[in-house]
């Protein structure tokens, strides 16, 4: 019953993200119940996503957790749009550099041919959620390195310039933050995220972009439809 009133007030709006709950005597009073039935409450909220409880502070309400779908080929902000969100995409850096070996392999090119290195940032709400390295083999007769890619998402800009996106292989994997891009993201060093690498393929199937998104498993969540003739998804054990 307590959670489930919590539950209603935060989902009405009366109880707003980053808002701190009354202290637990306060509720525990309030309810009419003991300071054990209630932490069992505020457990089961927390386990929901819906508060965070912090020793020494208090409980405070949790900010919605954002969808990252697996069964879309739209770019990552064209997502995060499409569910009503505000996201600003801050440019890292942007130049042609020669690819990693492991990306030049994705890739199929040379690992001494320079490509289009362009690396963001993804506020959500103003805050940092998702780092996203991506590498594409420019095209002749298009600058990609010299493109404006802060208000349209990479896979919108290569359409206007004619390359168009076939289909996608997506990997998604634990990880955990290092300390560049921790001290980018407003995060601890070892922070648990969520690593997802793409290669998007075009007409004639050759790699056109690999996407390497970090983003930030407090703040979004993956989520997929399965159907009998819909995407396919597979588990594999990683080595060692």
């Amino acid at each position: 019953m307590i959670a489930d009133d919590l539950t209603a007030k935060i989902r009405a709006g009366e109880l707003a993200p980053g808002a701190m709950l009354p202290p637990q005597k306060e509720l525990s009073s309030r309810y009419g119940v003991t300071l054990v039935t209630l932490r069992q409450a505020l457990q089961r909220l927390e386990d929901e996503g819906l508060v965070s409880q912090e020793p020494g502070r208090g409980t405070f309400v949790t900010s919605p957790r954002l969808m990252y779908r697996l069964d879309s080929l739209r770019g990552l902000a064209e997502d995060l749009k499409a569910q009503g969100q505000s996201v600003t995409t801050l440019i890292v850096a942007q130049a042609l550099h020669r690819p990693p070996a492991w990306a030049a392999t994705q890739l199929d090119v040379p690992a001494t041919r320079r490509v289009l290195s362009l690396e963001r940032l993804r506020l959500l709400s103003g805050r940092p959620a998702v780092h996203q390295l991506s590498w594409a083999p420019q095209p002749p007769g298009v600058p990609l390195a010299d493109l404006d890619y802060s208000g349209a998402s990479l896979y919108a800009v290569l359409a206007e310039h004619g390359i168009v996106v076939h289909r996608a292989a997506e990997v998604l994997r634990p990880g955990i933050l290092d300390e560049k891009t921790a001290a980018l993201m407003h995060q601890p060093p070892g922070t648990p995220v969520f690593v997802s690498d793409r290669v998007t393929f075009g007409l004639d199937n050759r790699p056109i972009l690999l996407d390497r998104a970090t983003i930030l498993g407090t703040m979004m969540e993956i989520r997929t439809e399965r159907g009998a003739t819909g995407m396919s998804m597979q588990w594999s054990r990683q080595s060692s």
